[in-house]
């Protein structure tokens, strides 16, 4: 990211977030920056996930807003909330690849539903992506014939698909040996500096927080919300808060 770029293009907003009468996130307020690489870091249920998803829209805050370039999506028209969907890719955690299509045919996905391309131009973009993340000539693999870290880049060719605006990643770094993982670091942050994309990591992985992250916001499931927020290497040198250095320690609360 230019560094000299301060301009917000996400911006959550008094964030409250509750299942039924339980509380899991509460007046959360920040915002990530265009082309940024933007870490939510926390430990198991303090509502990382829950945050992801208000961000990209598949649930309505209790509270509060999500602004994504301008739009609020937890009140726009389908029109715009359409548009704002066409900006954003997605890496799930479990890749989320279709077992019974090939990689070729998944990474088609979003072209298909979002565009009006030629089924050539489609395919001609799909070879591009698929070689943007090192897996040329395996268009007509199925996900069961790949290695686990192999599946995590046809996901993210899928996410990359309609060259998004916004790439959210959900635990993608989880079930990666080490060195798999230090290879998927340098393959998003070569992505990330050639395209300008901003991305949003949600994450408890260490070595990928600290070598990637520009920024980060810490959750914890006790406060319901932001108890941190810094770049990576501040909250784990000059944090005085003994949650923060537990989890940069790994060591229990």
């Amino acid at each position: 990211m230019d560094s000299s770029s301060t301009e917000p293009v996400i911006v959550v907003e008094n964030l409250t977030a509750r299942y039924g009468d339980v509380t899991i996130l509460e007046d959360v307020s920040f915002e990530v920056r265009r082309g940024e690489r933007f870490m939510i870091l926390g430990g198991s249920g303090c509502g990382k996930s829950t945050l992801l998803k208000h961000m990209i829209g598949l649930i309505k805050p209790s509270a509060g807003r999500v602004i994504i370039n301008g739009i609020d999506i937890a009140r726009a028209d389908e029109e715009a909330l359409h548009r704002v969907r066409s900006e954003i890719g997605v890496l799930f955690q479990a890749d989320a690849l279709f077992g019974s299509m090939s990689l070729a045919q998944n990474v088609a996905l979003p072209l298909a539903e979002y565009t009006d391309l030629s089924p050539e131009l489609i395919r001609e973009i799909v070879r591009m992506k698929l070689g943007l993340v090192h897996l040329v000539g395996y268009d007509n693999h199925m996900p069961a014939e790949l290695s686990g870290g192999m599946r995590k880049r046809a996901g993210l060719a899928r996410a990359m698909a309609l060259d998004p605006t916004f790439l959210f990643f959900d635990e993608p770094w989880a079930g990666l040996d080490p060195v798999t993982a230090a290879e998927l670091d340098i393959l998003i942050r070569s992505l990330n500096e050639g395209t300008g994309t901003t991305m949003v990591f949600v994450t408890q992985e260490l070595a990928s927080i600290l070598n990637l992250g520009e920024r980060a916001i810490m959750l914890h499931k006790d406060a319901r919300g932001i108890i941190a927020r810094g770049t990576p290497a501040e909250l784990r040198e000059k944090s005085t808060d003994p949650r923060v250095l537990n989890f940069f320690n790994r060591q229990a609360d």
